[in-house]
């Protein structure tokens, strides 16, 4: 095998400076930083889930859980991608942990209510607290029309991405 270059190697069909295509446009140039960032949040979420005893997907559902509020477990599905099972194997895990409670559906009697638990959000924003400041940090340096195009951008992606995430009912 011949030299590497920042760590990858030059074997054929290896990621290398010939083999990655550079973005051309600002879209896609916004595409790039995005993966970039994405790849480094994986591999934040991933971290976390190993330093609490947890898998990336229950860090996921207790994420899913702060951003949108109480949900059924169908809803969690849907704003998961995973299959009724998976959710069910996911909320086991997190509750046994101590990180989520199951109540009945005061809306809905045959399905149940998945909240979490008070200290959920403290076991795990202390793992966060850096990249928080970080992103706080830079954001800071923007105007607020740049910080309204962030906030616009990330909406319509959640949008997309999500169809709205899970809901109360």
């Amino acid at each position: 095998m011949t030299g590497s270059k920042k760590g990858l190697s030059r074997r054929p069909g290896s990621l290398d400076a010939k083999t990655i295509k550079e973005p051309v446009s600002r879209a896609d140039r916004v595409i790039w930083e995005m993966r970039k960032f994405i790849t480094a949040a994986v591999f934040l979420n991933a971290q976390v889930a190993e330093k609490l005893g947890l898998t990336m997907t229950d860090v996921q559902v207790v994420s899913v859980l702060q951003l949108y509020g109480p949900s059924t477990p169908s809803r969690l599905g849907a704003a998961t991608g995973l299959s009724s099972g998976g959710v069910t194997v996911a909320l086991d895990r997190l509750e046994k942990a101590g990180y989520i409670q199951r109540r009945p559906n005061p809306a809905d009697r045959r399905s149940l209510m998945i909240t979490l638990a008070p200290s959920a959000l403290t076991k795990i924003g202390k793992y966060f607290e850096g990249a928080n400041a970080g992103a706080r940090e830079a954001l800071s340096t923007l105007p607020d029309r740049d910080l309204d195009a962030v906030i616009s951008f990330f909406e319509a992606m959640a949008t997309h991405r999500t169809a709205g995430g899970p809901s109360q009912a």
